[in-house]
């Protein structure tokens, strides 16, 4: 079978819920060991209990990606602990809406620093180690958002196009050392925030999508496992939109 993630060590930052949760989810189906970070160290148990109780190996890292130091320490104590990285998924990410002239400079830097800065963190220290081994995948989750913006997210939008920018970048610097490096673009996925929107809400978002209905966090875990296998060894540099194609061109 394709695919097969067997004897991968797998990072996945954001994992202790939604896309987060089931990419990490996912991932060890496919056979990979999984280090799950993220803050909620109790939600964080949760998906790992949930992981190994169905024949998986995963593990979980209390760490604050947008701290240069938490990530360190986390990325060390991860390769004593495996001996190597093979995948990383950037997948963390928050947003704090508000229309610009309104926005605080807080809003601002809470979310640049999560999303943008905390996948450069991430990226930088784990990078070394696949040079070292001359083998890596990291996949980048980014956003719609980011390539069409979106009214009163300036700050998320500008995170997550940045993210496109840096991962165009470090696939070009990291290419001849067998590394890939690629974004996913979610478009509509269905989670806990959308459970809750009124009827009337959900019809508008969805007669601007061709294939009519939400997305689902397997979604997006189906193409992670695509991006970090070795059948997709010569896609590096690439913004994967999964949205059902509400922004064909």
């Amino acid at each position: 079978m394709k695919f097969k993630l067997n004897n991968k060590t797998a990072i996945v930052t954001g994992a202790s819920q939604g896309i987060g949760k089931t990419i990490a989810i996912e991932l060890a189906r496919s056979g990979a060991t999984i280090c799950c970070i993220s803050r909620n160290k109790k939600s964080l148990d949760a998906v790992v209990n949930e992981i190994n109780q169905n024949n998986g190996i995963a593990s979980s890292y209390s760490c604050d990606i947008s701290d240069p130091n938490s990530v360190k320490e986390t990325i060390s104590n991860i390769v004593k602990n495996y001996s190597k990285i093979d995948i990383l998924i950037n997948n963390a990410g928050i947003t704090d809406d508000n229309i610009l002239v309104r926005m605080s400079e807080n809003q601002w830097d809470n979310v640049i620093n999560t999303n943008l800065k905390g996948a450069f963190n991430c990226t930088k220290d784990t990078i070394r180690y696949m040079m070292k081994n001359k083998y890596g995948r990291i996949i980048n989750i980014t956003s719609i958002v980011g390539l069409t913006g979106n009214s009163g997210q300036a700050n998320y939008a500008a995170s997550k196009s940045g993210l496109i920018g840096m991962t165009k970048s470090i696939a070009k610097e990291v290419a001849s050392r067998g590394i890939t490096v690629n974004c996913i673009a979610p478009g509509w996925i269905e989670t806990s925030m959308t459970e809750i929107l009124e009827e009337e809400i959900k019809n508008n978002f969805l007669n601007q999508i061709p294939l009519k209905r939400m997305g689902t966090p397997e979604d997006i875990a189906n193409a992670v496992i695509f991006l970090a296998s070795d059948e997709a060894s010569y896609i590096t540099g690439q913004t994967l939109t999964i949205d059902g194609g509400r922004i064909i061109n």
